[in-house]
């Protein structure tokens, strides 16, 4: 399981006119599976990912297509959890 960060960059003024192609990725992670929540960082600061379900060299990949990272408008890092101890309806995450 990981945690993806993407915290602007010095091209944050470039957000809007890349917005809907980030979109378009994002939706390709939930579609695919492997994006199991989104949202951003307060106040502001960018977005995380909470990632499930691919190995950290297939999610690298897909974390350098979104069009934030290629255009520089967030700088992206990927931190791995072994999750040990869960709630009983994150249960699925354990393994």
């Amino acid at each position: 399981m990981f945690i993806v960060l993407l915290r602007f960059s010095q091209n944050v003024s470039r957000a809007a006119e890349l917005m809907d192609g980030h979109n378009a990725w994002l939706k390709r992670g939930f579609t695919e599976g492997v994006f199991l929540l989104a949202g951003g960082l307060q106040p502001k600061l960018g977005g995380a990912i909470i990632a499930h379900g691919a190995t950290l060299t297939e999610l690298q990949a897909r974390v350098n297509d979104d069009p934030f990272v290629v255009h520089g408008v967030v700088a992206a890092e990927i931190l791995s959890i072994s999750p040990g101890k869960a709630d009983e309806r994150l249960a699925f995450l354990l393994g």
